[in-house]
């Protein structure tokens, strides 16, 4: 299955079942699941990256605990909707991560994820130890929010 766009993302996904987010980084991958109706995404887990194998198998092992139906997957865009290398490297993960399963993939814009939860993060007055601890996978549930809410709407249109 290649990577989707969110219409063939969607007609690819089973009526309901949960989706798992990952925000992909150069240390951490920042991991969050939404229900299996698709409309509270939260939080899940960070994995910290060793070789892609091992990255693979405990985004797999989450994956299939949780009874995913897709991956979404962060595409961290330039402001100008260019993509640099860090967009090439999600891309490059994707794919990979495609080579071990043949499951829907969406890439997701991800712009200002991260500055978006650290912002909330500051605001919420959490130390810089607490922020690096929670900022990937808060940042794999902004990403995957904005997913089940283009999917709610999509639903809503009919």
């Amino acid at each position: 299955m290649p990577i989707l766009d969110l219409p063939a993302f969607a007609e690819a996904l089973p009526r309901s079942g949960a989706l798992l987010g990952l925000d992909p980084g150069s240390k951490r991958i920042g991991v969050a699941a939404c229900d299996a109706g698709r409309i509270i995404a939260s939080p899940a887990d960070t994995v910290a990256r060793v070789k892609f194998a091992a990255d693979a198998e405990k985004i797999f092992a989450l994956y299939d605990g949780r009874q995913c139906a897709g991956l979404v997957i962060g595409l961290p865009r330039n402001m100008d909707g260019s993509e640099g290398p860090s967009a090439q490297s999600a891309r490059a993960f994707a794919r990979n991560l495609l080579n071990l399963r043949d499951v829907p993939v969406l890439l997701w814009d991800e712009r200002l994820s991260t500055a978006a939860v650290t912002r909330t993060l500051i605001d919420a007055d959490a130390s810089r130890k607490r922020r690096g601890e929670v900022v990937d996978k808060l940042a794999a549930a902004y990403a995957l929010q904005g997913v089940c809410d283009a999917l709610q709407e999509r639903i809503s249109r009919g």
